[in-house]
């Protein structure tokens, strides 16, 4: 059995490396996600990776600190997941490189395009770290827009919750689980997959998401086979 997707695009959340400690970076948090990136690879799948901030900084800490200000220091928190994860990768013998979209010569390469795609081409998973670059734009945004600019298939999203929902199921019982959408649908009805510029720009590039449960046992691997877990918006 052949994976569906040859070229993946993956946003591990900031919280995701934090595991139970909710702040800082978890090792061994680090280390599983890197082995389940390592068996996704191994299986002959190209994969790019985005990674979150939350873990070190969500937002403004103050309503009088600049936005912008703010934004650039979550940058900064993804920054500094992305060398963990490709510590972790590196450990577990997974060739990897981390680009970022601030320049940062001494510890990482600046993002580009080319440079991106021929590192895939090579076998390496290519990490992006600090966002787009600009302020006022999200992780999730980041990712469909690398997602667009290196042709991947799909971008996995590995959540706290185990689909798309149309209410938190937690607060409301009657809350219907989705388990396959359009991209149209998550802007109209609002559903909080993504924010709406990054939903908007896999809609506008045919790049499909996948969401499913971070606790569903080898859940990244039933997305890369094409197996009917979480929700697929297409």
């Amino acid at each position: 059995m052949k994976p569906k997707y040859k070229r993946v695009l993956i946003k591990v959340s900031g919280e995701a490396m934090a595991g139970d400690q909710h702040f800082g970076i978890n090792w061994e948090m680090v280390k599983t996600t890197a082995l389940q990136l390592k068996e996704v690879a191994d299986a002959g799948v190209q994969i790019a990776v985005v990674v979150g901030g939350g873990n070190f900084w969500r937002g403004r800490s103050s309503e009088e600190m600049n936005r912008s200000t703010a934004d650039y220091i979550g940058m900064m928190g993804t920054v500094m997941n992305a060398l963990a994860l490709q510590e972790g990768l590196e450990a577990a013998g997974v060739p990897s490189v981390v680009q970022t979209a601030i320049e940062m010569r001494q510890v990482a390469e600046g993002y580009n395009r080319r440079n991106a795609v021929a590192h895939l081409d090579a076998g390496k998973i290519v990490i992006f770290g600090a966002g787009t670059g600009s302020p006022f734009f999200s992780t999730d945004t980041t990712a469909a827009l690398r997602a667009a600019e290196i042709e991947a298939e799909v971008i996995l999203m590995a959540k706290n919750i185990d689909a798309v929902y149309s209410a938190d199921p937690k607060l409301d019982p009657d809350a219907v689980r989705y388990s396959e959408l359009t991209h149209a649908e998550v802007l109209e009805k609002d559903l909080k997959v993504m924010d709406a510029t990054a939903a908007a720009l896999c809609r506008d590039n045919n790049i499909a998401i996948h969401v499913f449960g971070l606790a569903e046992e080898n859940g990244m691997m039933k997305a890369i086979y094409g197996e009917s877990i979480g929700t697929i918006v297409k």
